[in-house]
């Protein structure tokens, strides 16, 4: 009874400890999903310096891996990796997969790599399919703003587990990051690297603060999203299905500025 009683007292203790994103998920065995990115990026959303050749406007193809919580693609605040600077200022891949390809191998931490087609254009539709394990809720990807000095999209470590079930669809409005490896102002900047380095910061409509930064517009308390990524379950009756390509309704992100 003595030591039935200690080990009761020792697992209360241990389950009101702070766990890891992903310890809790209970799910099923695998799930799939279709994941959706939509370039927001327009003349009319985005009027300064908007790239209208050499090159136009354009999204690079989509990077992405599912994992557990031991391992991070990147982070807000934290240094990018030579393979997220590689992808940020070239759209170079090779790095970046043999970063994750070592961290899977290393620590299991990474269950699967997924990508998608570029968009030759600032706004469009891109998709493929990702599959997650309950032990490997995470999803985190970048996307290249092209043309840009070390600019892009995404996502760090989203949950798409809750407790026993896999959520049937979640949308995330997705916003510019600086890699920090590259000191350019605006879209067309020619190469100069950040010595020493920075860390991985959001831009928004008054950071950088500099008027001759292509997303600064002082007069808006906030950014319209540039991009927006959905992912959707997939019933079992659909998985090794080409799904039909999902024509998301546009949402209103238009900026009303007089900055040229």
């Amino acid at each position: 009874k003595v030591i039935w009683t200690v080990l009761v007292t020792i697992l209360g203790y241990a389950s009101s400890l702070p766990v890891g994103e992903d310890a809790l998920c209970t799910a099923e065995e695998l799930a799939k999903y279709r994941i959706i990115f939509t370039g927001k990026w327009s003349q009319t959303a985005f009027p300064k310096q908007y790239p209208l050749y050499r090159p136009p406007a354009q999204w690079s193809s989509l990077l992405g891996v599912t994992h557990s919580s031991d391992y991070s693609m990147w982070k807000k605040n934290e240094y990018a990796s030579n393979g997220v600077r590689d992808f940020a200022e070239k759209g170079e891949a090779w790095a970046l997969m043999k970063e994750i390809e070592e961290a899977g191998e290393k620590i299991q931490s990474v269950h699967g790599i997924f990508s998608a087609p570029a968009i030759s254009s600032g706004t469009g539709q891109t998709s493929t399919e990702l599959e997650v394990h309950p032990r490997h809720p995470l999803v985190s990807f970048v996307v290249r703003i092209v043309p840009s000095p070390d600019w892009f999209v995404g996502i760090d470590s989203l949950n798409l587990c809750e407790g026993d079930h896999w959520m049937d669809e979640v949308s995330v409005d997705l916003f510019p990051y600086d890699a920090g490896t590259d000191s350019g102002f605006t879209f067309s900047s020619p190469n100069f690297a950040t010595i020493p380095q920075d860390t991985v910061t959001e831009i928004t409509c008054s950071s950088p603060s500099h008027p001759a930064n292509s997303f600064y517009y002082p007069k808006l308390k906030i950014l319209p999203p540039i991009a927006q990524v959905t992912m959707v379950k997939l019933k079992k009756s659909q998985l090794g299905l080409s799904a039909p390509f999902i024509n998301l309704p546009a949402k209103s992100n238009e900026i009303i500025d007089t900055v040229s």
